[in-house]
């Protein structure tokens, strides 16, 4: 009875299965693509794996993907590199979480808020504005890193958060976002509100920001994927070693050494930590950025 069950359950996915109504040529297709989806997937499995391999396996030729043996030896170097030292690798770890923390949080709200009014208030010059924030699309970071490192100075930000969160606070592409959800807005709603008595901030909390939170959703992860890779605030504007980073903190395992195979266990391990958050949070929101990337027009 039971194989009998299977077999009708068997015969009802078939019968509803959408590659029977498919052509020859739309069923090559969808092969060929879920190929290219399990290469894409390689740098993924790779990762996992790498952490996990003991050192007689990470320098085997010619190079395995999967690991054979696996094992906690390159977290446990990881977390004993820094023992004895004055900043444990906590600190740097806990440095990013509130790098990341209050960049995600402060990139959303100034993208939506320099957004509302270029796209409904229409004030003098808000195409000029809206032209030079696209513009700003076409500079390489290394083109003004000494104008933030001037204005970090000034400021007197150094060796604060403050110093790892402003450098960032910029994002172009967020803007641009935000603005092509708002423009989705229709006016006659925004009017209706004003005639009901709602003041400007009522309409941007209760009307605006309910309807772009996709684009909050992906302008986040975008932050989020800026602030915790983010190696040059460490670098520039952080002299104290305790509120370096931890992207720095993993830079500094290897560089400088004297060969390249002391701590690439403890390397790989970083590696996998300094992926994993990137991750989830993708999987999370996913459906937020296919969202935004549709009502933006950008495909």
């Amino acid at each position: 009875m039971q194989v009998a069950g299977k077999l009708q359950k068997l015969f009802i996915w078939k019968k509803r299965s959408k590659l029977r109504s498919l052509s020859p040529m739309e069923k090559f297709s969808a092969i060929v693509l879920v190929l290219l989806s399990i290469f894409m997937l390689l740098p993924l499995v790779y990762i996992f794996n790498h952490a996990f391999k003991p050192y007689q396996e990470l320098f085997i030729y010619p190079p395995n993907i999967f690991v054979r043996d696996p094992s906690f030896q390159n977290f446990v170097e990881l977390l004993s590199i820094t023992k004895g030292t004055a900043t444990p690798i906590t600190r740097y770890i806990f440095n990013s979480v509130i790098v990341a923390i209050l960049c995600v949080i402060i990139v959303t709200v100034v993208s939506a808020m320099c957004a509302y009014p270029i796209s409904k208030h229409k004030f003098p010059g808000h195409k000029l504005v809206f032209g030079s924030i696209l513009l700003t699309l076409l500079f390489a970071p290394e083109t003004v890193a000494i104008p933030r490192y001037l204005v970090v100075s000034n400021l007197g930000i150094m060796n604060t958060y403050l110093g790892h969160v402003l450098p960032m606070v910029a994002v172009p592409t967020g803007v641009f976002l935000m603005k092509q959800f708002i423009d989705q807005l229709p006016n006659e709603l925004i009017d209706s509100a004003k005639m009901d008595g709602a003041r400007e901030h009522t309409i941007f909390l209760r009307i605006v920001v309910p309807v772009i939170m996709p684009a909050v959703a992906t302008i986040g992860i975008i932050a989020f994927h800026a602030a915790w890779g983010n190696t040059e605030t460490s670098t520039l504007f952080m002299q104290d070693e305790e509120m370096k980073t931890f992207p720095f903190y993993i830079h500094t395992l290897t560089s400088g050494m004297a060969n390249n195979v002391a701590r690439q266990g403890a390397a790989a391990a970083a590696a996998l930590l300094m992926f994993l958050p990137n991750l989830i949070i993708f999987l999370l929101f996913q459906s937020k950025v296919i969202a935004t990337m549709a009502h933006s027009g950008i495909k």
